[in-house]
């Protein structure tokens, strides 16, 4: 079974935590060549398409928040606090995800995965309709605060990709986490972007609608929430249960009800397996003597011995305070934190006027450069991520990956400067930017490589709550980044902190502390290389 490996005994151990897919291990003997398993592709769509409703419905808001915020009146005018209030909108999501997330990881140990991961892309399909039809500061504030409630269960999708590979294609699978990323990165802002204000844009078919009159943002949020309910659907009808404990459950029950079924037509006397099972003058003729005894004979294809999947306990709380895992929190910490502050910091950025340090953007352009930059961005990680990762490892590409953010931050006073040396935004501005995106490109490959991380380093029958405490720590940075990052903006244009430019200058301190930290991630023992 994928994704899961088999003891001697027989048992079936959860997720991949001892498997090696990477280059991190000593060249110097040779490597044992393993065929690749086919990827099990259904199931990955299915996952996929309820990972996709995260960065949907979180960068959905990013082309127009900014004017959403000064549209419910808080800032009262004053264009310089938008920031404030911006980043409380966009890290309320994350606030709330990094609460109910280890929440959603300990039930899917216990309950199963599938029916956590049902209730995560419904509740967020409601969420984001309320979104749309809020006027008031806080009622945005509300709404977004139930997105990333139902958005806490994105580390089960995580847990069910583990389970349903083993080491020879988890690259590929895990790659499609970034991918997913960088498909909503693709689509959230054209549809943020392009959607807003339709009933201006489309005077005489979508201007005649009178909801998209009062509530210019409703359509993109509506978009948005069709998606997560389409997730819904699909993962409701298809996707399987794959948690091993509910596996062993389900199969333990169907070989009860048919051993039930065979003894009573043994008692009977016309069973046509009754010379299987021999002669017995016990009442229950040797059928339910055991439950091994009888599968060997009675029930060929079934699992010999399903109550053994059920036998595993969750691990203890110590389990999970070991160095290793520690240190790949932590470090998902700083990648979540600097990525998050550097995506809030974009749009902010590039829609603030020039003369306040800005590219002076609206949000159609900034949605088309950020939906093309995600197009580009999804096919490199598709094409590309899962064989890179094979052929280097999950920890030297995340060491890659994550010092191009200092590239990207380190961006911003670059394109500041030649905006308000032309006035415009002019082609030396261009040039830097796509040098940004470009950069930008690569840091998703650092969690495509994290997610491998946390699962090598994952202890047994704990992958659903490893998972849950890895979003967790992500969703408590990226709730704490964007606050941060808008805070700093506002406060380095209010002060003229280093000429505007202090919020760069503290990131670009962090990055480094981050690319010290990535060296020290440890090595995984080799095991099965693909």
């Amino acid at each position: 079974m994928a994704g899961r490996n088999k003891r001697q005994d027989g048992s079936l151990v959860e997720g991949n935590h001892s498997l090696d897919v990477s280059g991190d291990h000593d060249l110097s003997s040779p490597r044992p060549q393993v065929q690749r398993t086919p990827l099990p592709k259904l199931q990955l769509f299915i996952i996929s398409s309820i990972q996709f409703a995260e960065p949907i419905t979180a960068l959905v808001i990013y082309p127009f928040i900014n004017q959403f915020v000064r549209d419910t009146g808080v800032t009262r005018g004053d264009e310089r606090k938008t920031g404030y209030y911006a980043g409380v909108i966009e890290s309320v999501f994350f606030l709330a995800e990094m609460l109910t997330v280890f929440q959603w990881g300990w039930l899917s140990d216990r309950y199963g995965r599938k029916p956590v991961l049902l209730l995560g892309p419904l509740g967020l399909s409601c969420a984001m309709l309320g979104f749309g039809l809020s006027k008031s500061f806080w009622s945005l504030v509300t709404y977004r605060c139930l997105q990333g409630v139902f958005n806490g269960n994105i580390g089960v999708s995580k847990s069910v990709t583990a389970e349903i590979t083993d080491a020879t294609n988890i690259a590929d699978a895990f790659a499609l986490v970034p991918t997913m990323w960088s498909v909503g990165v693709t689509v959230a802002p054209i549809m943020g972007g392009v959607l807003s204000y339709p009933a201006d844009r489309w005077p005489d078919t979508l201007g005649r609608i009178k909801i998209l009159q009062t509530h210019p943002y409703f359509l993109p949020c509506a978009s948005a929430s069709f998606l997560a309910f389409c997730a819904f659907v699909i993962a409701f009808v298809a996707l399987k249960e794959t948690l091993p404990t509910a596996v062993g459950q389900q199969k333990l029950l169907r070989l009860k009800s048919r051993l039930l079924r065979w003894t009573t037509k043994v008692k009977k006397g016309y069973s046509p397996t009754t010379s299987l099972i021999g002669v017995n003058n016990n009442q229950n003729y040797g059928a339910i003597n055991s439950l091994d005894s009888s599968t060997s004979t009675l029930l060929p294809g079934e699992d010999a011995h399903p109550e053994r999947l059920i036998a595993t306990q969750p691990p203890p709380l110590r389990a999970f305070l070991i160095r290793p895992l520690l240190l790949t929190f932590f470090n998902y910490a700083l990648l979540s934190f600097t990525e998050m502050s550097n995506s809030a910091l974009l749009p902010l950025m590039y829609s603030t006027s020039i003369p306040l340090g800005g590219l002076g953007l609206d949000p159609f352009r900034i949605g088309s450069i950020m939906g093309v930059y995600g197009f580009i961005n999804a096919i490199i990680q598709l094409n590309f991520l899962g064989r890179i990762i094979r052929k280097f490892g999950p920890r030297t590409v995340y060491i890659a990956s994550y010092a191009c953010l200092f590239v990207c931050l380190g961006s911003y006073p670059v394109m500041k400067f030649f905006a308000l040396k032309a006035g415009k935004v002019d082609r030396n501005v261009g040039i830097v930017m796509i040098i940004q995106l470009a950069f930008q490109t690569a840091i998703f490959a650092a969690y495509g490589s994290m997610q491998i991380m946390i699962v090598q380093n994952a202890p047994e029958a704990g992958l659903g709550a490893t998972n849950g405490i890895g979003q967790m720590v992500a969703s408590g940075m990226r709730a704490f980044a964007p606050s941060v990052a808008s805070s700093l903006f506002s406060i380095s244009l209010q002060r003229n902190l280093a000429g505007g430019n202090f919020v760069y200058f503290i990131l670009l301190g962090v990055t480094l502390v981050g690319i010290r930290c990535s060296l020290l991630l440890p090595k995984p023992a080799r095991a099965v290389h693909a």
